[in-house]
């Protein structure tokens, strides 16, 4: 084997490893908060109707590393901006007997994905909301995942996301020994835009 050659493998493998090194990088994406609406729906006097509404502000991080199959996820909710549709609803949800939002002006959530498929999209998150002053594990499930770039060209991730908690298990009672039921689903449209490293 000649000198020349040896070398020409030498490189060639080098070069795959640092194309190898530059994919497997994680990448960060920040949350468009206009086309991210955390949606919520209670039970309304003991499962006499559902109640419907949404966080209409909210921001975060998602860092996604498809090859090691692994990311963090980190979100912030403004719980001023909850709307229920009719204001009466609204304006009470926000006082000092539901989920007193002078005193508590923020939910977040910070999780770990989990389950990657075969196609390295995560299909679940592990972690932890944080509600009315109250921190307990709540886990997503990710119902579609899916990247692309925008109309921009920006690279962008999408999902659908859902789960469910007790509110009581936060602390917020309101209705309980009136019959209200505790259960609260989260339904999730989320987008985040890749970050520029460089910019």
């Amino acid at each position: 084997m000649s000198t020349t050659f040896f070398w020409r493998i030498a490189l060639s493998v080098s070069c795959a490893l640092t194309t190898t090194a530059i994919i497997a990088e994680p990448v960060t994406y920040q949350v468009d908060p206009r086309h991210t609406y955390p949606a919520f729906e209670a039970d309304h006097q003991g499962g006499l109707s559902v109640w419907r509404g949404k966080v209409e502000r909210s921001s975060g991080t998602i860092v996604l590393d498809r090859e090691a199959q692994t990311g963090t996820v980190d979100m912030v909710m403004d719980m001023d901006s909850i709307n229920f549709g009719l204001e009466a609803m609204t304006a009470h949800a926000k006082r000092d007997d539901i989920l007193d939002v002078e005193q508590f002006p923020t939910s977040t959530y910070t999780g770990t994905l989990t389950k990657f498929n075969r196609l390295g999209e995560p299909t679940a998150v592990e972690g932890h909301l944080t509600l009315h002053g109250v921190t307990q594990p709540v886990d997503l499930q990710i119902n579609r995942f899916q990247c692309q770039p925008n109309g921009a060209g920006v690279d962008t991730c999408g999902a659908d996301v859902s789960a469910s908690f007790n509110r009581d298990d936060f602390g917020v009672t309101f209705g309980q020994a009136n019959g209200f039921l505790m259960y609260v689903n989260i339904l999730i449209q989320i987008e985040a835009q890749r970050v520029d490293p460089n910019s």
